[in-house]
């Protein structure tokens, strides 16, 4: 089992929050199709021939390719790595990109999830955010994906706004409720460094962000997403029964997959590689390579490599596996530790468990760690008490 995720760096604007990789201009396309093509071909036996089953076109803003676009990659993926005929192939979208064409488009060339990032069903708050869709345009793309053939979509709200109060953020919650969707992301609004948002604020030209809105509006989106039956199944992830995002389950259980264009990370099992976050770089100074992509001009990567590499050692290993894992439902396994890497690290990982369990910060039941809900915003901090 692996996954295949594609970075499309493209936006029409950068949104004020945004810390993602991005660049608010498709001149370079055509460049970075090519190139993207030749990373593809040259990093086929990445994942040693393992079957593919989930691919995630991610961003940027992946809607802004053209369908024929987005399909030749998909085409390019299929004719280099074996991707399951049941696979999960999802593509993030953004509301203003989108029409029931295009829709009707992306699901008959193979794509079955759809993540929209709404946002927020408000306009004001979409106004703060420098968001370039309104709230009814919003809820005329669910009507169109639905008309197109999707029945797997998943929409992204963004909690802890100074534009909403905790009744705002409760009503946002039942419009999400209204559509009948299976699928809820929803984040708190963080201040990414050097964004346009941290910026503004520091200057004083907008509303500062406040922590303990986001812990209230977190504890009404626990106890409201709970009460209509969906699973809490990862911090920020909500999902009605069998119906959480397969590819992003797979980083927290540690499956293999290979990330392809500028950002994009990739994982074997053993390594983490990730590619250099410069479209510039990426598209000017590309060139074909067995082992990837290469720096003709030095770059600034090591080596002169368009991408970085790190081993892992079994402890950086076993770090990873705790603060992924206890941010899900499914919990630290410690018979798995045992297992996979030794009896000293889940001796360990048990023994440092105990304080945290007599606190009532985790919980133990056969054999597997789990955080509360209510302890879900601090997971960060408990799997530091739990690392190597």
């Amino acid at each position: 089992m692996s996954g295949l995720y594609i970075h499309i760096p493209f936006c029409s604007s950068k949104c004020a929050y945004c810390g993602f990789y991005s660049v608010p201009s498709m001149k370079r396309k055509g460049e970075f199709l090519d190139v993207l093509k030749h990373e593809i071909v040259s990093r086929r036996a990445y994942l040693q021939g393992e079957k593919v089953e989930t691919v995630y076109f991610g961003g940027g803003t992946p809607s802004l390719l053209k369908v024929e676009e987005l399909e030749t990659i998909l085409k390019n993926l299929h004719d280099h790595f074996e991707i399951d005929p049941e696979a999960e192939i999802t593509l993030e979208a953004n509301p203003d990109t989108l029409s029931l064409d295009y829709l009707v488009g992306l699901r008959s060339m193979g794509v079955n999830r759809l993540s929209i990032g709404i946002q927020s069903f408000f306009d004001n708050d979409l106004t703060y955010l420098s968001r370039r869709h309104d709230s009814r345009h919003a809820r005329q793309c669910v009507g169109w994906a639905r008309e197109a053939g999707f029945d797997n979509i998943t929409i992204d709200l963004i909690y802890g706004l100074p534009t909403s109060d905790a009744e705002q953020w409760s009503r946002n919650l039942d419009c999400f409720f209204e559509l009948g969707l299976p699928h809820l992301s929803a984040y708190a609004l963080t201040l990414e460094p050097n964004s346009i948002l941290t910026k503004q604020i520091d200057l004083g030209k907008t509303s500062p962000v406040n922590e303990e809105d986001a812990v209230r509006d977190y504890g009404i989106l626990c106890q409201k997403m709970a009460q209509q039956g969906f699973q809490h199944y990862e911090i920020s992830n909500f999902c009605k029964p069998g119906m959480h995002s397969r590819h992003n389950a797979s980083y927290w259980f540690g499956t293999p997959y290979a990330g392809f264009g500028p950002s994009a990370h990739s994982y074997d099992g053993k390594s983490r590689q990730w590619n250099v976050s410069s479209l510039e770089q990426y598209v000017g100074n590309g060139e074909r390579n067995p082992e990837g992509l290469t720096d003709r001009k030095g770059g600034k990567t090591e080596n002169g490599k368009l991408f970085e590499k790190e081993i892992l050692t079994l402890e950086q290993r076993y770090d990873e596996y705790v603060m992924l894992r206890l941010r899900t439902m499914w919990g630290i396994d410690l018979k798995y530790l045992k297992s996979a890497m030794g009896e000293r690290f889940s001796e360990h990982c048990e023994r440092q468990a105990q304080p945290l369990i007599a606190q009532g910060r985790l919980s133990q039941r056969q054999g597997i760690l789990f955080l509360n809900d209510e302890q879900m915003l601090f997971a960060d901090g408990i799997a530091e008490e739990l690392f190597w």
